[in-house]
């Protein structure tokens, strides 16, 4: 059997013993060397790969959310993504007991519209509310108190996008089934003010949406007094993925 000392002259309990010892001492010394690897290399570790803290706790004005989106955005166009460079477990991790985003996004739920991506963004990084229309109901804008009152996002965006169903059946005025038809009276001041040109009548509803945030909620008027919050609008191309600021 390995481990068992044959060498002439060994025999019974002292053979036994010995061996015994023989295989205590490589099993410590291999215990201890593997041990000392593991430090080092944690050491290693620790000095040149160890992950930086996650963007989204990093940012701490409105002015650097926006710029972050922005910028996300244009590596998106330009197809030079990073978010999935990003150890995802690690941002689980840092995440699973609380979130810290950057940014609120009210956006369409188009499906066309996936927010995270268009922005380059990962896991913990954007507090994103959908609604068909990107209307600012009285529920989804107790959500957007709820991440900047509570979660400290710093800038809320509201986001349109090209060829829109919800503004398209809007302007078109027709019968509707089920309670699709319960969306026409938050979009239909954008149609109002911009007629039947659905480019227009999306960009006026997220201009719209905007200003209601900021003047319906007390809460988001408050922080944005202090400078702690900004509201903007933005209409997304879902022919060439460029995300527009609106004036």
């Amino acid at each position: 059997m390995h481990g068992i000392d044959k060498r002439p002259g060994c025999g019974g309990e002292e053979c036994g013993d010995r061996a015994m010892a023989s295989f205590s001492r490589r099993r410590f010394l291999n215990t201890t060397l593997t041990g000392a690897s593991a430090g080092v290399l944690a050491g290693i570790g620790t000095e040149l790969g160890a992950p930086s803290p996650a963007r989204a706790q990093t940012i701490t004005s409105p002015a650097e959310a926006l710029q972050a989106l922005v910028e996300g955005n244009q590596r998106y166009v330009e197809r030079q993504l990073t978010f999935y460079q990003k150890d995802l477990a690690i941002l689980q991790q840092r995440t699973a007991e609380k979130q810290e985003p950057f940014a609120s996004v009210l956006s369409c739920a188009d499906s066309r519209v996936p927010v995270e991506l268009i922005f380059d963004q990962s896991i913990g990084h954007v507090f994103v509310n959908r609604v068909a229309g990107n209307i600012a109901t009285t529920e989804i804008i107790a959500s957007i108190e709820y991440g900047a009152a509570v979660l400290g996002t710093k800038l809320i965006m509201v986001l349109s996008h090209g060829n829109c169903g919800a503004v398209a059946a809007t302007i078109a005025g027709k019968a509707v089934p089920g309670q699709i038809s319960s969306l026409y009276r938050y979009i239909r001041p954008a149609v109002n003010q911009a007629g039947d040109n659905l480019r227009a009548a999306t960009e006026a509803n997220a201009r719209i949406q905007a200003q209601l945030l900021k003047e319906s909620s007390p809460v988001l008027a408050g922080l944005i007094k202090e400078g702690k919050l900004s509201v903007v609008a933005a209409f997304y191309d879902v022919k060439n993925g460029k995300v527009t600021l609106l004036s």
